[in-house]
């Protein structure tokens, strides 16, 4: 049996656009990404702690070094620049392998967005 398990989560970043007239998507600066083993269009949840939205899109690479968090499209109604969000990843794996699974947990400065040394 397989079962869905969090992998991944960027916890408690600050949302720094929201741009209604996108496709759609979350651009995520690329070392948080890679921080936090997502990969370009991969389906995240976000949460946001300011309203209690929750919404499922996909990551889009964001420039690395920048802090961005960018909700695009349809999420852009969802947030507002300022928000502080949660995103987390799944992933699905063998029941026995979720029981030991430690996924990648990252705590970024939250008013950069930025990796803590």
């Amino acid at each position: 049996m397989f079962i869905e398990r969090m992998k991944s989560k960027i916890h408690r970043v600050r949302v720094t656009e929201a741009n209604l007239n996108y496709v759609g998507s979350i651009t995520i600066d690329e070392d948080l990404m890679d921080a936090a083993g997502l990969i370009e269009g991969e389906k995240v949840q976000i949460v946001n702690n300011n309203n209690g939205e929750r919404i499922e899109t996909y990551v889009i690479k964001g420039e690395r070094g920048s802090g961005c968090i960018c909700l695009n499209g349809a999420a852009a109604r969802k947030t507002a620049v300022g928000d502080i969000v949660i995103i987390m990843g799944y992933g699905f794996m063998d029941f026995e392998e979720a029981k030991t699974f430690q996924p990648k947990v990252v705590f970024p400065d939250e008013r950069t967005n930025r990796l803590i040394k």
